[in-house]
């Protein structure tokens, strides 16, 4: 199960902590490969492979955020014996924070969540909705970003791709969120200076949940600022995966 739902980028024995990823809505484990480059080598990177697309095409779609956090959370049990770090960007984040949640309730929680470009789930109210036609979709997607417009302009390539992001923009929509139980580990926050779909003084409501510390990290850009910003957003995770590897090791 977990071989399904997990890609490796780097993972090996000398690892003790692995950098789990979340994409985007829409979005493939691939868009986190180059990341382990900007790494510490005893750091694992590995990102989570959402049913319905790359090689999961034929495996259907979750009936929901919660419901596909569930599934993410049983196939990272084998992984909870090290320290484990969650990154999620954007519907990302919310699939993030709620594995932490499950993770958490288990007896096992992360080491720490970090959540980029998304609003908390107690300050949902007054999102914008992201289903539409599909003509809507393609255009949402090319708007926040402009490389994928050929690929949806191939009509063979579209049929392919547009399932998935149809699937998960039902997903974003029909999340609820929420007051949630409040999580022991920190919580960092990662957001574009001129993302218009959270700003950062919305990211800062990430500071409501958890009862550890939080921190807010601006970096300049729009909703997808880390593609563009990904050297100093990896320059700035040294530091905190350095930092937990410490406290961590500190309090065993």
């Amino acid at each position: 199960m977990e071989e399904r739902w997990v890609r490796r980028f780097r993972d090996d024995d000398g690892c003790a902590t692995k950098l789990v990823c979340f994409p985007h809505a829409g979005g493939w484990a691939n868009a986190y490969r180059t990341w382990h480059l900007g790494l510490p080598s005893d750091i694992g990177v590995l990102a989570v492979r959402y049913p319905g697309r790359e090689d999961r095409l034929s495996d259907p779609f979750p009936s929901g955020l919660e419901a596909l956090a569930d599934d993410i959370a049983d196939a990272l049990g084998e992984l909870t014996r090290h320290r484990l770090v969650l990154f999620g960007h954007s519907m990302g984040a919310s699939v993030a924070h709620e594995v932490a949640l499950r993770l958490q309730k288990r007896g096992c929680p992360p080491a720490a969540l970090c959540v980029s470009g998304r609003r908390p789930p107690h300050a949902l109210d007054g999102q914008r909705r992201l289903s539409g036609t599909d003509e809507e979709i393609v255009a949402d997607v090319v708007r926040f970003d402009e490389s994928r417009a050929p690929v949806f302009a191939d009509p063979d390539l579209r049929e392919i791709l547009l399932p998935a992001v149809r699937a998960d923009y039902r997903l974003v929509d029909d999340y609820r969120g929420g007051r949630r139980p409040l999580l022991d580990c920190p919580v960092y926050g990662y957001a574009g200076d001129d993302d218009s779909e959270v700003t950062p003084k919305q990211m800062r409501d990430w500071a409501d949940t958890t009862h550890d510390a939080f921190r807010l990290r601006v970096l300049p850009g729009g909703h997808f600022y880390l593609r563009a910003q990904e050297a100093a957003l990896l320059a700035d995770m040294r530091n905190v995966l350095g930092r937990i590897k410490s406290r961590t090791s500190a309090s065993s």
